[in-house]
């Protein structure tokens, strides 16, 4: 049975994470509230934030500006894109 969750983002019934993505309260938040097809976006706008922009995902100032981002994605608030990133062309 698919756990189905209302979407923060899309603001409807999808299907829910399988696991808590961050351990604590936070996890658990987006575990209750953050559709699977929301985190696989965000999880794909993030990586091309991290290899557009050259982040160090080691750096505190770094998760701070991908804890901001990701807040924002998830509330359909405007997200920063890389400059000059070209998606790739869909094939059909």
């Amino acid at each position: 049975m698919t756990r189905m969750v209302f979407c923060r983002k899309y603001k409807t019934e999808l299907e829910g994470l399988d696991l808590p993505p961050y351990p604590g309260a936070k996890g658990q938040d987006l575990f209750n509230n953050v559709s699977k097809k929301a985190w696989q976006e965000w999880m794909a706008h993030q990586t091309m934030l991290i290899n557009e922009k050259r982040l160090n995902v080691m750096d505190m100032g770094t998760k701070v500006y991908l804890t901001e981002q990701l807040e924002k994605f998830l509330s359909g608030e405007k997200v920063d894109d890389a400059e000059g990133y070209v998606p790739p062309a869909k094939t059909e």
